[in-house]
């Protein structure tokens, strides 16, 4: 049996699911508190640092679930690990009515860099970015795939994904991930195959 979530766990997925749905310039400490039905005090308890720690650790959050599930799929190789990829942000998409997206690509869209430097939740946005890639790239390499090919391979992937997630919530419609779906698929196993 998994244990129950902590408040503060409940918090941040709460903000990584705000996020997703409403972006990160709508997604505020005291909406996040509301959202989740936790206390306002603890929130702040929890992230001292306000909304840009709280961001950091919902894309923190999403990357390490999402990539629990990737590393899972990946396990039947390539194919099998893109196909869950796809299927873990069809199933985030169509379940919420097309109300939510990535919080990931949300906050690499939304927070800009400050005076030369980047805001912890965009650097943490790359590296989620970075780890899915790699995750990829790895398995794509182990199937035999030029190592040059598997990191460029697996950043189409990444990049596709993240932006027809964003046209299936445009378009009310998990069609451009599933026409996206069977050609990322074709391109994997032409890969292979060479």
């Amino acid at each position: 049996m998994k244990p129950s979530p902590t408040v503060r766990e409940q918090i941040v997925a709460g903000a990584a699911d705000m996020i997703g749905r409403r972006g990160l310039n709508a997604t505020s400490i005291r909406e996040t508190a509301k959202y989740t039905g936790a206390p306002l005090g603890s929130t702040y308890h929890y992230f001292p640092d306000g909304k840009q720690q709280l961001a950091m650790e919902a894309v923190r959050h999403t990357g390490e679930w999402t990539a629990r599930s990737l590393r899972k799929a990946l396990e039947a190789g390539p194919v099998a690990g893109l196909r869950g990829f796809l299927a873990v942000w069809r199933r985030i998409v169509v379940d919420s009515g097309f109300q939510a997206g990535c919080p990931v690509l949300a906050v690499s869209i939304e927070e800009p860099p400050v005076d030369d430097e980047t805001p912890p939740a965009l650097a943490a946005a790359a590296d989620v970015f970075t780890t899915w890639e790699s995750l990829l790239a790895d398995s794509l390499r182990t199937h035999g795939v030029e190592p040059r090919q598997a990191a460029q391979l697996s950043t189409l992937i990444v990049a596709a994904v993240e932006g027809t997630v964003a046209m299936c919530r445009a378009r009310r419609s998990a069609q451009p991930l599933d026409d996206v779906a069977e050609q990322l698929e074709a391109i994997v196993l032409a890969a292979i195959r060479n």
